[in-house]
């Protein structure tokens, strides 16, 4: 007789939901609850419309409003008095500065004697007069030595020291196709190199010769600092030249036509050539320089003005997000939800894929419209725009994207932590929107406000900055106009932090105490 055997019993119970199906599941939940829906797309509007209301002004200079645009696609300043003639083909330039003085504008009318610390004067291969174009340049400067610049973010330092009657400093250009070699000579015979440029695509006949320049100076008064005109002397020998240069006269002009955003004349100074007994006395007014935007540069908008209503949309994913966890525990319905899918850590994971994917479309959207958009609108407005490369605009668009992702995964998580929706709500204002608008509104020290865009939540707003920090430009570097302490990814990083604490916290409560 033959004994049928009966199967082992069990022991454990098949999961009901694999990870797809609890996200397809959680996707249904959040998609088919209509005030979540609208408050999603509300927030996408929100951005864009404040972001309008932030560009709506117009401005009376509108005919100046582009900026040059340099060699890597950043808005620059390219404004100095050029004492020039064409180079054909190889060869350099020689010269010794004997003295850099200048004037600072007191009133419209009025000057004293004083110099901007990156005043310069000296020598300059210029691939052609247009605003932007490539550059190789040695120069003198107030108070930071001699150095070597080209294409407007590259900065060299050489011989240190302010020059003076008794102490000339000698420089030189050596253009070799399209490479361009600087020299620093204390002596006139002893010859160092202090830097080398590849200026890719240099033109068969540059512009080359003397030029002068003056950033605006800066004043500390009771509200801040000030920036007043200033202006630029160089006294210079007759240069000395090699190769195939045009044998005509010398031309001068003020390249640009204006002393660009970050210098200016007043009504009693003008940029001129002075010939001197035994060479030239050169006086100019500008900058070779990028644009960093701040108070040296009023009226010029940067790429951060357009997302200004960021801060708003966040907002309302916050409350979108909160509401998402916490409405099932308000609802009791929290214990209905993970009888579907027993693993809670599975609950949590789709939760947050699902509210971060919908706020970095809101984010990325909304910046993909208002960058390019309210950068047109304010050039048709009259405002100057702080031009970037693409790939910064690109970093700009994601990064806002993933700035209301981060934010909304730690409003969730922090929601599965205290269950209550108000509270939630309240502590991820508080501590990362609040810190934001109390920094960037300059009612803080700036010690203060940087401390607060270092260690809270709100230092992942940094991700949307374009202002980057040059040691040859001098302004204000503060929240208030685009700059954030930590570089872009870095403050990220710092609200990712708190996500992802957040987020841990939550997957250990969740496994441990009761629905």
């Amino acid at each position: 007789m033959t004994t049928m055997l009966s199967p082992p019993p069990a022991t454990h119970r098949p999961e009901r939901g694999g990870f797809g199906r609890v996200l397809h599941a959680e996707w249904t939940k959040f998609r088919t609850v209509r005030d979540w829906v609208l408050s999603t797309v509300g927030a996408m509007v929100v951005i864009c419309l404040v972001g309008l209301l932030a560009t709506a002004q117009s401005n009376d200079g509108g005919a100046q409003a582009k900026l040059p645009v340099g060699p890597g696609g950043e808005a620059v300043n390219d404004s100095f008095y050029f004492m020039h003639q064409p180079l054909k083909g190889d060869g350099t330039i020689t010269v010794s500065v004997s003295s850099l003085t200048g004037q600072v504008a007191t009133t419209p009318t009025e000057n004293k004697p004083g110099l901007a610390p990156w005043a310069k004067a000296g020598i300059i291969l210029k691939d052609s007069l247009e605003p932007g174009s490539a550059y190789a340049s040695m120069m003198v400067t107030g108070d930071h030595g001699v150095r070597m610049q080209y294409d407007y973010t590259h900065d060299t330092a050489g011989l240190p020291g302010k020059v003076t009657q008794d102490a000339p400093r000698w420089l030189r250009l050596q253009r070799t196709g399209d490479t361009v070699t600087g020299y620093q000579s204390a002596d006139g015979s002893k010859w160092t190199e202090v830097g080398t440029a590849k200026l890719t695509g240099l033109s068969e006949s540059p512009q080359v010769g003397l030029f002068v320049t003056s950033p605006s100076a800066t004043e500390e008064t009771g509200t801040g600092t000030g920036f007043n005109p200033a202006v630029a002397t160089g006294t210079f020998s007759a240069p000395t030249l090699s190769g195939q240069w045009s044998g005509g006269t010398w031309q001068d002009r003020q390249v640009s036509g204006g002393a660009g955003t970050s210098g200016s004349y007043s009504q009693s100074t003008k940029g001129e050539v002075t010939a001197t007994g035994t060479g030239y006395s050169i006086t100019g007014a500008g900058d070779i320089a990028p644009v960093v935007g701040g108070p040296a540069a009023s009226g010029v908008r940067i790429v951060s003005n357009f997302l200004v209503g960021a801060f708003a949309g966040l907002i309302m994913m916050v409350v979108v997000a909160a509401g998402y966890m916490t409405v099932e525990y308000r609802r009791g319905l929290i214990g209905v939800t993970f009888a579907a899918s027993p693993s809670r850590g599975r609950v949590l994971v789709t939760k947050a894929l699902v509210v971060g994917c919908a706020a970095f479309l809101v984010g990325a959207t909304a910046a993909a419209v208002m960058v390019p958009f309210g950068g047109a609108r304010s050039v048709a407005n009259g405002f100057p725009v702080l031009t970037v490369p693409a790939a910064t605009e690109l970093r700009v668009i994601v990064g806002t994207g993933l700035l209301l992702a981060a934010a909304s995964v730690f409003a969730l998580s922090v929601g599965a932590i205290l269950r209550r929706s108000a509270v939630t709500i309240t502590v991820v204002v508080v501590g990362m929107v609040l810190p934001y608008l109390l920094a960037t509104a300059s009612v803080l020290p700036p010690a203060a406000s940087a401390w607060l865009l270092e260690v809270t939540p709100a230092a992942g707003f940094a991700v949307q900055q374009t202002v980057e920090r040059y040691d040859q430009v001098v302004t204000v570097y503060s929240p208030m106009h685009g700059y954030f302490p930590l570089a872009p990814w870095a403050g990220f990083a710092v609200l990712c932090a708190y996500a992802a604490a957040a987020f841990v916290a939550a997957w250990v409560l969740i496994r441990r105490r009761d629905t």
